[in-house]
């Protein structure tokens, strides 16, 4: 073959490649707007009766040189850069993504912020047992400087023969030993109905882990304006968080802090496996607070101040622990939360590596 001739080809094979460029180009506009007409319709991104359909359809048309199998191969992987196409338009498209909104969702908490320069300390019980044993508490974080204290009063427990809270009772005690010393406080709802009733007793209403795919509570979460901290799955993956998370915000309430408290694993060292890798992702993918409760994730004593320092250096916006008169009596997860001289020295760890 001549060198003209080579270089004849050549050209028409540049040419050709610009023509296909082209035409997916054309391709993907028109998916990304198909893609676009099925979030509104609420239909899957991908269909796959719809995909075998045009692979039958081209390989029908099929007349050489390519065999079939080699057509479903290359149209195989056009589709799929299609539906990864669609799939980065959606995420663009989440209230809660950082391509929305770029910068920081700063959440108040009276004079305390949370997503902003200083991360915060969140402490309390793990369940409100008697208005004595939350107001010991309370003095101690008070003393302590902390200012933001949580309590469980709904109890969504493993066993149903487990404490299950006070319930009502046990907000009412929250908002008289809050008012007393001043302080901010945040407890679970577990039950759409009592979200506008939890808003007149606490400040941050929490959406624990077992009920972070409630979406009937998370609709109604995203109804009020109070401040919602919602708490990643057991089992969920990020995407699923930053969707529930979406939930929320996207019913009109923009307040949401989401908390990394560990996922379940094979690992039995820890109760839970604390995913510190969720921070970033989440601080570079939402402007919503990102915090990570560290008794949960570990169930763990001893590691709980080492942990405390990863989240914070990994960016976290604030961590979360629990704090009870003495555990030894606590009605619910004893064995990992801090009696109150084992908080203050949590606390002076922590604050003493220069993070927070």
């Amino acid at each position: 073959m001549s060198q003209g001739r080579l270089e004849e080809l050549r050209t028409k094979l540049d040419e050709v490649n610009l023509q296909l460029l082209g035409l997916l180009s054309e391709r993907a506009k028109i998916a990304q707007e198909l893609g676009v007409e099925k979030e509104k319709q609420g239909v899957p991104k991908f269909d796959p009766v719809r995909e075998k359909e045009m692979l039958e359809a081209l390989v029908a048309s099929n007349e050489g040189p390519f065999d079939h199998e080699t057509v479903r191969h290359l149209f195989k992987q056009i589709f799929q850069a299609t539906l990864s196409l669609q799939q980065v338009d959606h995420k663009k498209h989440l209230l809660v993504s950082r391509k929305k909104k770029q910068e920081d969702t700063i959440i108040q908490l009276g004079d305390v912020s949370v997503g902003g320069s200083k991360p915060i300390m969140i402490a309390g019980p793990c369940s409100v047992e008697s208005y004595e044993q939350v107001r010991t508490v309370a003095a101690a974080l008070k003393e302590a400087g902390i200012t933001v204290m949580r309590g469980g009063a709904f109890k969504p427990r493993t066993s149903p023969y487990d404490f299950q809270g006070l319930g009502i009772e046990g907000l009412k005690i929250l908002k008289e030993v809050a008012s007393e010393f001043g302080l901010k406080t945040i407890s679970e709802i577990v039950d759409p109905a009592h979200i506008e009733l939890a808003c007149d007793y606490i400040d941050v209403i929490q959406i624990g882990a077992r009920n972070m795919q409630n979406f009937e509570l998370l609709k109604a979460a995203g109804d009020v304006k109070t401040p919602i901290l919602l708490k990643r799955g057991l089992a969920a993956t990020l995407d699923e968080f930053v969707h529930a998370a979406e939930y929320i915000v996207s019913r009109g309430n923009t307040q949401v802090m989401l908390i990394e408290r560990g996922i379940r694993t094979y690992e039995k060292a820890t109760r839970n496996t604390l995913d510190i890798s969720a921070v970033p992702i989440l601080k570079q993918e939402t402007h919503l607070p990102v915090l990570v409760d560290v008794t949960h994730s570990t169930g763990r004593k001893d590691i709980l101040a080492p942990c405390a320092k990863a989240a914070l250096a990994a960016g976290a916006d604030g961590v979360m622990v629990e704090v009870h008169p003495d555990p030894a009596t606590a009605l619910s997860d004893a064995a990992q939360q801090l009696n109150i001289p084992q908080f203050h020295d949590f606390y002076h760890a922590v604050k003493s590596s220069g993070l927070m």
